[in-house]
């Protein structure tokens, strides 16, 4: 079981990424590892959250500072190159929506 990341207090930037997936994995999981360890490098970088169906439609919200830590992670080459290949190889089609996290609050039964 996967709990919510803790997050700073609002606010906050959100990119949702949601994919449908095409057949196979063809790299895909290795790739997705890489581009979150390498989105957590990247400055204003605050998480991520990610969940996919066995039908192949997935979710993935990153977490990031302000607007400029999100247009910096656009322009990684590394990141650009992944982009590409989803087009190419992963995605049959996805949709990116970028919006600001202005209150959040959760329940949670497990300790902390």
């Amino acid at each position: 079981m996967s709990l919510p990341i803790r997050l700073p207090d609002p606010p906050y930037y959100v990119v949702t990424f949601a994919s449908q997936r095409t057949q196979g994995d063809n790299g895909y999981g290795e790739m997705a590892e890489a581009m979150v360890d390498l989105a957590r490098r990247q400055p204003g970088f605050l998480g991520v959250e990610s969940a996919r169906g066995a039908d192949g439609f997935g979710i993935t919200n990153s977490f990031w500072a302000d607007e400029e830590s999100i247009r910096a992670w656009k322009r990684v080459v590394d990141h650009l190159a992944a982009q590409q290949r989803g087009r190419r190889d992963w995605y049959r089609h996805y949709a990116v929506r970028i919006g600001v996290i202005q209150r959040a609050y959760g329940f949670s039964k497990e300790s902390t």
